[in-house]
């Protein structure tokens, strides 16, 4: 990780380990909708349901519409439990805006938090995700996140052409008492 100190402002980046996806099981993505009130008509079918990692698992379903997103609701402890059981640290909901920024809302049942507001993992998990599906957007891209719970973030995300490669992902910090 490195900072550059601006003013007050400290921005960070995280280099992320290596990055990989793969195909969410079915009954398990069932399970997930279910809890979180959706439907597969819900989600965007232009990006295929996949656990995705840059060193933790991330559940990626995008959706449809903003409207979608910012609904977000879900049933914390069965949720909670298939995450747990699953091995997964995020379920990030998307939604892509245009070609350079995504809006996200990452449930965090798995850690105890309904949601969390700033999810630098799961940004980079994306990135590797967006690179394995062949994604025909840009390779530097902005995540929204926080919004909905009043905790607006904003994460910068650059990945290179490699399969697997490390994420780059920076955004400011905030102090927190």
């Amino acid at each position: 990780m490195s900072a550059v100190k601006t003013g007050n402002n400290i921005t960070a980046t995280l280099q992320s380990p290596g990055t990989s996806s793969e195909d969410a099981p079915k009954e398990f993505v069932d399970q997930i909708l279910a809890a979180f009130n959706l439907t597969h008509d819900d989600l965007d079918p232009a990006f295929p349901i996949r656990i995705a990692s840059a060193g933790a698992r991330h559940l990626i379903l995008i959706v449809r519409d903003h409207k979608t997103l910012a609904d977000m609701k879900y049933q914390f402890d069965e949720t909670r439990k298939l995450m747990l059981d699953n091995g997964l640290i995020t379920i990030s909901l998307l939604w892509p805006e245009s070609d350079e920024v995504f809006h996200s809302r990452n449930a965090f049942a798995s850690g105890g938090v309904y949601e969390d507001p700033a999810t630098g993992a799961a940004a980079a998990a994306l990135a590797g995700y967006l690179r394995d599906i062949h994604w025909h957007g840009n390779d530097t891209f902005t995540i929204l996140q926080g919004e909905d719970m009043g905790v607006p973030s904003r994460l910068m995300v650059k990945y290179g052409p490699q399969p697997g490669s490390s994420v780059a992902v920076s955004g400011e910090t905030r102090y927190i008492e």
